[in-house]
């Protein structure tokens, strides 16, 4: 199969969806892998080690999408890609449809077979190709949210970990899942008072063995964040309906219980946030305030960090690359590796509950299209 790695273009990502590793082990598998040049660069990726890997380097980033037949990209198409995208191409990537009607009814208009990396699920009932950047962008909360509870950033001008003499800060993280329990963890590493809600009691009595003795797990209910914001200097939303819109747990009535300067990290942004004055930030500009509270929504936060959630990713995706390569749209209604969960929108039809469901559309199950 032509497989496509174009340039990502969406305003500072520096990742990319491919290795040379990654892109080696398609080339023996048979493939042929088109990258566009400089498109590694982000992640400190040379295109000679691309070619060096066996993949042929292609000079524009329409020439990419006109010459595979699978294209694997990060995150969604944005809008000057939508009309790249054809009837016969698969996208493999991240695409958070429940967030964009837009996306959406793009890509429904362009018949194409749309993979999404954040619902492909494992023999367990895991998401392996979520769990990566969920992993990063947990730590990069912890780390963004100190930052920004400095007086320059307008925050309260707390240090997480205190000092002798001086109270601790306060993280409330939202969700127990792999975003939020890393950024429970990395915020008790610093030494804060963390405190993780989370509604599945047995992933708190997971956590219960695992996590550090500074955090404490309490079952999440609107009394239990209400009482939360109150304590909070830093707040993060880790929650995750996979495939579907995040609910909103805050809404912004409460944020009046929160202390001015405190923060919010809505990890959640991605899939609509579960904070209602969350809205998409950029690297480039990624905070704003409402009502003294520093919001910090940052879409694409793993691609800051573009070379480690680049082969963060690659280690996860190209096992589910090959399979979907080797299988092609055809054979995928027969794959029993997890893929097909991960078809999201094909020929046309929403095959994702959560996506119909967000925006009151027809579904289908993936097969009956396939």
């Amino acid at each position: 199969m032509r497989i496509g790695v174009p340039q990502e273009i969406r305003v500072c990502e520096y990742r990319v969806a491919l290795t040379p590793a990654a892109v080696h082990r398609l080339v023996c598998a048979g493939h042929d892998v088109y990258v566009e040049r400089g498109a590694g660069l982000g992640s400190g990726i040379m295109d000679s080690q691309f070619a060096d890997a066996g993949a042929v380097l292609l000079g524009d980033h329409a020439e990419v999408f006109e010459t595979a037949t699978l294209v694997v990209k990060v995150k969604e198409p944005v809008p000057e890609e939508y009309a790249l995208i054809r009837s016969d191409h698969i996208v493999f990537t991240y695409f958070h449809f429940a967030a964009s009607r837009e996306l959406t009814e793009a890509m429904i208009e362009s018949g194409a077979m749309c993979v999404a990396y954040e619902t492909v699920r494992d023999s367990e009932g895991r998401l392996p190709l979520l769990i990566p950047m969920s992993e990063v962008a947990g730590r990069m909360a912890v780390q963004e949210g100190a930052k920004c509870l400095e007086g320059p950033a307008l925050g309260r001008g707390i240090l997480l970990g205190g000092v002798p003499g001086v109270e601790r800060g306060h993280v409330t993280v939202l969700g127990g899942g792999v975003a939020g329990s890393c950024a429970a963890r990395m915020a008790a590493g610093l030494g804060a008072d963390v405190t993780v809600l989370d509604v599945d009691l047995n992933r708190l009595r997971y956590l219960a063995e695992v996590i550090p003795s500074n955090v404490t797990l309490l079952f999440s209910s609107q009394y239990a964040i209400e009482d939360e914001l109150r304590q909070a200097d830093l707040l993060i939303g880790g929650v995750l309906v996979p495939g579907a819109r995040t609910p909103r747990l805050v809404t912004r009535e409460m944020l009046a219980l929160m202390k001015p300067g405190a923060v919010i990290v809505d990890v959640s942004v991605d899939q609509g946030g579960c904070i209602e004055t969350t809205k998409p930030t950029t690297h480039s500009d990624p905070t704003y305030v409402i009502d003294g509270i520093v919001h910090y929504c940052v879409a694409n936060m793993p691609g800051a960090v573009g070379r480690t959630s680049t082969f963060a990713l690659a280690n996860a995706t190209v096992p589910y690359l090959l399979a979907l390569a080797d299988a092609g749209a055809e054979g995928l209604a027969r794959d029993d590796s997890g893929l097909l969960s991960g078809v999201n929108i094909a020929r046309g039809k929403v095959t994702q509950r959560g996506v119909g469901e967000a925006f009151g559309l027809p579904y289908v199950e993936p097969r009956d299209v396939l």
